[in-house]
């Protein structure tokens, strides 16, 4: 909302501050003001000036030599090069010593001829092309109006003035309009605005309009009928508001409806009458009815759009825009006035479904106030029947009722103090808000406060105390620490999501936050449940993003391709987000939104260049990931090989938790990483992320201070033989002196059978309470081979 404080200060007397003072003014009070623009810091000295004269230069056909009378003694010469500029014309001049946006006007010669200042059109004044008559956007501006030579252009043009930009959160409503700013500001200065007294000269013949209500969504409408008008140019100080607040005039009709909707909030509309006809029908719009707007666009309208009409075919989208049927042109003799109430909601939906906002639109979704409806259509009338000639016939045609009264809020003194922590006698909050426009009775700690319909956002105790906060100054409450019983902190699952990303990147992954859409083909990847359903969109964007993903494998493996695309080629990411899954064929249940940690890794992992060495990404590097973020948590994992779908068959596994399955890890099966996602090897993982959280506090140890001893074992066993197995074999044989297991080897190849492999395995062994000696370590061992032999029929390798 732009303010204009030059237009404000009729309503409050604001002379003695700043726009600056009174804009940080405002922005304590709670509505921030954005911006303060001075029209006239770059303008100075320029004056109204009478053409007398005008020749040809001698010295160049496209310019003029003028002489001026500028309210001076003697008249100045000008050098003009506008082709609109003649003897006679009231116009503006920038004298010797004038400063413009950007330039000083200074006594110079012009082939020749001496000039002294400037003739101006209004775009050299910093008027944006879209204020200025399409006769001059090429030319000078010229007066219409009755000016003296020497006048004050600047005064004359509403440009010494400052504007106030307001950014408005919804609830303030009321200050989308001239009437609730100077409310506000007259709250702030403990004064009391005054307004124009509303005057309507009826004429002796009453209004042959009538109106029809056929909707709940407008339950009240009201018209006046004005006959004998004149379109024309508004005058300069209508055109000077409506400029000011970024509105373009148009004629003294339009501009009229205009400068009542800034003034009042309450938006109108003006019909042609002869056009219209004396009948006005509301109703709800026929699905695939048609209606041209005012800017020319032909729309198709449904049943849930509100609209206008002459009992036939429509005129208006209430509360919109108008129509091409009916508009005001310079033909126009008589006009039908509106002004009404339409339903917030019904303007919000016909303005979402057709893309179509304007101003009237804005306030009629907030809610505009109800008792102002008529008054701001008696306030137009009477300027229309002043700026036109025209007069308005005897009458309100109006139909429908309206709610005027006051909305009462019940509250105390104390809980009001208990909300601010602060201690404000009762008198003083009444003093506050009253100041406001309230009505409020105080007996003892209660009060009782009556709202009027401008303030829709009082609604609750709750409202009060901020209105009382504020009036009385947000810089003077009183400032505490909060209470033990206050203190912020973090849920249990926030604390597990950062110890994962914590430890990921740790691991030298980077996040990616993907799409949680994709396609019907991809969402179904990297998965073995066979009882998900796709959950598809109704609407899609595209068929790229018509699915919720059930993965979240697919979304990395195309992060990757992107990278690697662009010559990145060693890339690890990992990704902590929902998976949703449907196990209803029906759809007629919400999925299942599980939270899932899932990781991807192409190429090398680690480079060693001082050593030359390189550590390429397999399916160990991604399960020590997994197992790192394991034992951060303090849990075991364990491993089973398994048939994944779109992955390798050979080098994937299921990752388990107390036996049950809560993800895998493995390599992209070859096809499907290389035809769909360009990518040559890639290995990922995927696993339930709550899964992850520790079901117990971690207890801390002390470090040993006792040596550990290691033995080494190297066994051939069948091909079908897990090493998983064999270390839960080892564990149990072993007893409590084995602290660790790690399989340092796998071999397949001559040096075994065919169906055989050789795995080999590093033992640690370690007393924490003394030394080892060496009998206990060999028993403990023998204990391991027996056990290996026994089970798994193995044979020790040398």
């Amino acid at each position: 909302m732009l303010v204009s404080k030059q237009w404000l200060n009729e309503y409050v007397d604001v002379s003695h501050t700043s726009g600056q003072d009174l804009a940080d003014l405002i922005t304590k009070s709670g509505i921030e003001v954005e911006g303060v623009d001075v029209r006239d810091e770059a303008l100075n000295n320029i004056v109204v000036g009478r053409v007398l004269t005008k020749e040809k230069h001698p010295e160049a056909d496209k310019l003029n030599v003028t002489t001026v009378d500028i309210g001076q003694d003697e008249p100045v010469q000008i050098v003009c090069g506008a082709p609109n500029v003649e003897a006679g014309q009231d116009v503006i001049v920038a004298r010797v010593g004038a400063r413009l946006p950007g330039i000083k006007i200074k006594r110079a010669k012009l082939r020749g001829v001496v000039s002294e200042g400037m003739i101006c059109s209004l775009e050299e004044l910093g008027f944006e092309k879209k204020y200025i008559r399409e006769d001059e956007q090429d030319g000078i501006h010229t007066f219409r109006e009755p000016v003296t030579p020497g006048q004050d252009v600047l005064e004359l043009l509403g440009l010494r003035d400052e504007i106030l930009e307001l950014g408005l959160t919804p609830n303030r409503s009321d200050c989308l309009s001239m009437y609730g700013v100077a409310h506000e500001v007259a709250a702030l200065y403990d004064t009391t605005p005054t307004f124009p007294v509303v005057e309507v000269k009826e004429a002796e013949t009453a209004t042959a309009v009538d109106v029809t209500l056929d909707s709940e969504d407008c339950p009240f409408y009201a018209a006046r009928e004005i006959q004998g008008v004149t379109i024309q140019e508004s005058p300069t100080w209508l055109k000077n508001r409506l400029i000011a607040n970024g509105i373009r005039p148009i004629n003294n009709v339009v501009d009229v409806t205009n400068f009542v909707l800034l003034e009042t909030g309450q938006p109108l509309h003006s019909f042609d009458a002869e056009k219209l006809g004396n009948r006005i029908v509301v109703r709800q719009a026929h699905a695939g009815e048609s209606f041209t707007t005012l800017d020319e666009v032909e729309r198709t309208l449904d049943s849930s759009m509100l609209v206008i009409t002459d009992g036939e075919r429509p005129v208006a989208l209430a509360g919109v825009m108008g129509g091409a049927n009916t508009e005001v042109d310079e033909n126009t003799t008589s006009i039908i006035l509106e002004s009404a109430y339409f339903a917030p909601i019904s303007v919000r939906k016909t303005s979402r479904v057709l893309g179509l906002r304007s101003d009237s639109s804005a306030r009629f979704e907030k809610g505009v106030d109800p008792r102002r409806v008529l008054l701001a259509l008696d306030r137009a009338a009477a300027l229309i029947a002043e700026l036109s000639g025209g007069t308005v016939q005897a009458g309100v045609a109006q139909a429908g009722t309206l709610e005027l009264d006051d909305h009462l809020i019940e509250a105390s003194v104390s809980y009001i103090n208990h909300r601010l922590g602060m201690e404000i006698e009762g008198t003083v909050m009444q003093t506050l808000l009253e100041r406001l426009g309230l009505g409020v009775e105080l007996s003892g700690d209660a009060l009782t406060v009556s709202v009027p319909t401008r303030r829709q956002d009082l609604k609750i105790p709750a409202d009060l105390a901020e209105e009382v906060a504020r009036l009385y100054g947000y810089d003077v409450l009183t400032s505490s620490l909060p209470s033990e019983a206050s203190r912020g902190f973090l849920p249990k699952r926030n604390i597990h999501r950062r110890h994962l990303r914590r430890t990921l990147q740790g691991a030298g992954l980077s996040q990616a936050i993907t799409y949680s859409l994709t396609s019907e083909q991809r969402a179904m990847q990297f998965n073995e449940k066979e009882d998900l359903h796709p959950v598809k969109l109704a609407m899609p964007i595209s068929e790229a993003r018509s699915t919720l993903r059930t993965s979240l494998i697919p979304g990395l493996l195309e992060v990757a391709q992107h990278n690697v695309a662009r010559q990145h080629a060693d890339v690890a990411f990992y990704e902590l987000g929902s998976v949703y899954l449907q196990r209803d064929a029906s759809l007629e249940t919400l999925p299942i939104e599980q939270e899932m940690v899932g990781g991807v890794a192409v190429g090398v992992s680690e480079q060693h260049r001082a050593h030359g060495t390189l550590v390429k990404t397999d399916f160990f590097v991604m399960k020590g990931i997994v197992e790192t973020l394991a034992a951060v948590a303090g849990i075991t994992l364990t491993f089973e090989a398994a048939q994944i779908p779109s992955m390798h068959p050979g080098r994937t596994a299921r990752i388990l938790l107390d036996g049950e399955a809560i993800g895998f890890v493995g390599q992209v099966h070859p096809g499907l990483s290389k035809e769909q996602y360009g990518l040559k090897e890639v290995y990922v993982f995927e696993l339930e992320a709550m899964a992850l959280r520790s079901k117990e506090e971690q207890v801390y140890s002390e470090i040993s201070r006792f040596p550990s001893m290691t033995r080494d074992l190297a066994i051939v066993v069948e091909q079908s033989v897990t090493a998983q197995s064999i270390v839960d074999v080892m564990t149990e044989a072993a007893g409590p002196l084995l602290q660790a297991i790690e399989l340092f080897d796998v071999y397949t190849g001559e040096n075994v059978g065919e169906n055989e492999k050789s795995f080999a395995f590093s033992l640690r062994y370690q007393n924490k309470e003394r030394t080892l000696v060496d009998e206990e370590i060999t028993t403990a061992q023998q204990r391991v081979v027996d056990a290996v032999k026994e089970t798994f029929n193995a044979e020790l390798r040398a």
